[in-house]
């Protein structure tokens, strides 16, 4: 269909959709004329459809971890009519690289992973510890020293926020300045600062004339019930009521967002809003939210970042050493800041 396009075969994760939007942007600073399409699981559509730098969301319903040899097939058989003359590969899976081999995409960019030789022609070696540095590279040469040093932050579109608060049955919006929480992680609870942290948070910025907003999937519905059962009537549960776009128009209107390192962390990122980012057993330098508007709260320990999903000390000393004192004291010094530059 076109004589200049590349198909991405994007991550799994929401956090690595994100990261991803960095890749798109240098591919377009390279290749001004290029058209990027986006193969996805269909839950991300939503959020890829905020991103300017792509033409189409193509999206599948494989699940993760099968093979589904005859959907990827398929699915091969409608790409290869595209004509891409290029595929990068952001996940590092066999099964991953299969659809542009399939298709006969002429080059398939990306890492060795699980042995991919053979299904991959443009095979790159990891070099950076980053993984949004790891997916600028491959939209660059190889060897190209760019991947660590120019790495154009993810923006996000925002939509029509009016008709996103009346989706999700916010009938009514007071005035009040919103405090967003992300108390989820999709990976483990060793990610999850715990939700006692968050309820403290809450019921002090209600306190001092705030509303808070809390947000997350379906699995997170119970941990948004308790902490608004607890903090009170200026407090609302989302978890499980928003799409990704509607979470995109609604965190855009949030003052300040606490959240773990999750994929809620790199949405907020992407809208650059004032957010404080709670890091357990993973690792800041590795997958930091990339914002001037952050700022990361990790205690270090000897023991982290261990990557698992559940405390193997089973202390949790990582998350439950950080005080919800210490969260607040950071959102209480951006607020001054921000009157500060106000009044100039």
């Amino acid at each position: 269909m076109q004589t200049n396009s590349i198909l991405v075969i994007g991550p799994s994760w929401v956090g690595d959709i994100v990261m991803a939007q960095s890749l798109f942007k240098i591919i377009k600073r390279e290749q001004p004329d290029v058209k990027i399409d986006v193969l996805a699981p269909s839950w991300s559509a939503g959020l890829l459809k905020r991103m300017p730098e792509i033409r189409y969301v193509l999206h599948h319903n494989l699940e993760h971890g099968k093979l589904g040899w005859k959907e990827r097939r398929k699915l091969a058989t409608e790409i290869r009519n595209y004509q891409y003359q290029q595929a990068i590969m952001l996940p590092n899976s066999w099964k991953s690289a299969l659809i542009p081999f399939f298709a006969k995409i002429p080059k398939r960019t990306g890492y060795l992973g699980e042995m991919r030789y053979g299904l991959l022609n443009d095979i790159r070696k990891k070099k950076f510890e980053k993984t949004i540095s790891q997916f600028v590279a491959l939209g660059l040469p190889k060897n190209d020293p760019k991947a660590d040093k120019v790495i154009p932050k993810p923006l996000l579109n925002r939509g029509n926020i009016k008709k996103s608060i009346q989706k999700v049955g916010l009938t009514s919006v007071s005035n009040r300045p919103i405090l967003a929480l992300c108390p989820g992680a999709e990976y483990g609870a060793a990610k999850r600062w715990p939700v006692e942290n968050y309820i403290t948070c809450a019921k002090y910025k209600i306190s001092k004339g705030w509303q808070v907003w809390i947000f997350g999937s379906e699995k997170e519905v119970p941990l948004g019930a308790e902490i608004q059962s607890v903090a009170g009537k200026n407090c609302i549960s989302l978890c499980g009521k928003t799409a990704l776009p509607e979470v995109i128009d609604l965190l855009s209107i949030s003052k300040a967002i606490i959240c773990n390192d999750s994929g809620l962390m790199h949405v907020a990122a992407a809208l650059n809003k004032p957010l404080v980012a709670v890091f357990g057993s993973s690792n800041p330098n590795m997958t930091p939210p990339l914002s001037n508007q952050a700022r990361i709260i990790s205690l270090k320990l000897k023991c982290s970042p261990c990557y698992q999903r559940n405390c193997p000390k089973k202390h949790l000393k990582c998350l439950r050493d950080i005080t919800p004192a210490k969260v607040m004291t950071i959102l209480n010094t951006y607020e001054q800041k921000q009157k500060v530059l106000q009044t100039k």
